[in-house]
């Protein structure tokens, strides 16, 4: 660990890949390495990781939602993959049935963004929820897509946001720690007021 990380609030994330190809071993799964990878590099902070790759199974999948936050006590949960309209896309309904709050903004501006790329990014139905003090995030299941939804499109005219510049101060808000990130990654915005000095 790097020093400078002991003044920086430590962070415990859960990453969640969602797939039964993947879970059983028919494939490698990418979407937990395509979330660690992202936001290893975007975070200033020292992470916790918890991972878990699982089926597409809706109880499942709501039990690991909750083990994440209510045992492992990660302030942040992002899951890849189950998000379409197919049978066994369930990912929305299984996050949804353990929320405390929802936050439909989020989902908005990830269908926003790949809506950029592909006709069918009507199709994707991530959500994001607050449970405890702690946010969950649907996110695609490709990596491509996961950076872009999460880092946007900076050099697009005009630029368009990605969804993780509101995640530290959304994580502030609900009673979670203060999240850094890399300005030449992704600049986390918060007002004025929110604003804490530099401790690096």
């Amino acid at each position: 660990m790097n020093p400078a990380d002991m003044t920086l609030d430590t962070v415990r994330i859960g990453v969640v890949s969602v797939s039964d190809r993947a879970s059983s071993g028919v494939y490698e799964d990418k979407g937990v390495p395509a979330l660690q990878d992202w936001l290893g590099r975007a975070l200033l902070n020292p992470v916790i990781w918890e991972t878990r790759l699982i089926p597409d199974e809706q109880a499942a999948i709501s039990a690991a939602l909750c083990e994440l936050v209510d045992q492992a006590r990660c302030d942040l949960v992002l899951t890849s993959g189950g998000t379409g309209p197919a049978p066994r896309d369930v990912t929305p309904e299984a996050t949804l049935a353990v929320a405390h709050k929802v936050m439909p903004g989020f989902g908005e501006q990830m269908r926003s963004i790949s809506l950029n790329f592909v006709p069918t990014a009507i199709l994707s139905r991530q959500v994001a929820v607050i449970r405890e003090k702690a946010l969950i995030i649907n996110l695609p299941g490709q990596p491509k897509s996961i950076a872009e939804t999460l880092q946007g499109l900076p050099q697009a005219t005009p630029p368009v946001p990605g969804i993780f510049a509101a995640v530290p101060y959304c994580i502030d808000l609900i009673g979670g720690p203060y999240i850094e990130t890399d300005a030449a990654l992704c600049t986390a915005f918060r007002p004025k007021s929110a604003l804490r000095p530099k401790r690096l």
